[in-house]
């Protein structure tokens, strides 16, 4: 099975003491579901991944499995500093039925090609399950080039996919699978699907953005593999004020967004970042009203400029 679609990444619900809310992340699970996703990857950056103890990483991807129950599958984030960290969270993935392990190009490894194969190699020697090289752009990863991206994959037989995510994101694509052809199964997009339409029209396997916007991004995924670019694009209009919101206030945003939906409960966020005020509230508010006509299943009922 090729992975493709519509790849939601799940954040982490805290509450309000910072400790994970078990209930808000099974129903963060059957939404994802219930919106149509071909699959979900956690934990990434948008789960907030830095903050987790490996304790809480591994009791969260085997809740996420048993949750699932295979009725789509999962890729399990598995990047971490080193390749025996690595290695554990791939096993504890693997364990709980993942179909792939998604792996960042370290940032500390920067540019050194020959360090990044030989971290990957490793990894992919000993994995029981696919990798997919994620290319994130620095600080948080070491934004190699497409060439790069391409030396290191094209001759690792285990590393299938390349999620791309350095700017320009459409040419990049582009220049990673004409120069790694038919040694992978294709690329994904990522940048919280800011860039998903050229991504698409370039040929990507699809989207993993945050969760907010998954029934509008199954939408508009669909629309374009049936052939509907018009409905397509008119979808990727509609969403982008509030994805452009979502670039600056990231899991702030998303997760008061999924509250508003009635998937979240909680909000509590402990990433760094940039906190909203009262004023980015009420934008928030605004911009989730202009979707309220596109939301069906997990309508905004509690639509509000919340304190």
């Amino acid at each position: 099975m090729i992975l493709k679609g519509t790849y939601p990444v799940l954040c982490t619900p805290f509450k309000d003491d910072g400790v994970i809310s078990d209930t808000d992340f099974d129903r963060l699970i059957d939404y994802v579901v219930a919106c149509g996703a071909d699959g979900c990857v956690y934990p990434g950056v948008a789960s907030e991944v830095d903050t987790l103890s490996a304790e809480e990483r591994a009791t969260m991807i085997a809740r996420l499995g048993e949750r699932l129950a295979g009725r789509i599958p999962f890729v399990v984030g598995a990047s971490a500093a080193a390749p025996e960290e690595v290695l554990e969270h791939i096993k504890t993935g693997a364990a709980a039925g993942a179909s792939a392990a998604m792996v960042m190009a370290p940032g500390a490894l920067g540019q050194d090609v020959a360090a990044q194969s030989a971290f990957f190699n490793e990894i992919a020697a000993a994995s029981p399950i696919p990798i997919m090289l994620q290319n994130a752009p620095v600080p948080i990863g070491a934004g190699l080039s497409p060439e790069s991206v391409s030396v290191i994959v094209r001759d690792i037989a285990n590393v299938l996919y390349v999620k791309e995510e350095t700017m320009p994101c459409g040419q990049n694509l582009s220049r990673i699978s004409k120069a790694c052809g038919d040694t992978i199964l294709g690329v994904f997009g990522g940048a919280g699907g800011r860039y998903i339409t050229d991504e698409l029209a370039r040929g990507s396997l699809g989207t993993m953005p945050a969760a907010e916007f998954t029934d509008l991004h199954v939408k508009l995924v669909n629309a374009w593999l049936d052939g509907q670019e018009t409905e397509a694009r008119r979808l990727f209009m509609v969403m982008m004020p509030a994805l452009n919101f979502q670039a600056i206030f990231r899991m702030q945003m998303t997760k008061e967004t999924l509250r508003q939906r009635g998937v979240l409960e909680h909000t509590f966020v402990r990433g760094k970042g940039p906190r909203m005020d009262q004023g980015d509230r009420n934008e928030l508010a605004a911009l989730l009203g202009q979707l309220t006509g596109e939301l069906s299943k997990y309508p905004l009922t509690t639509l509000q400029a919340a304190e």
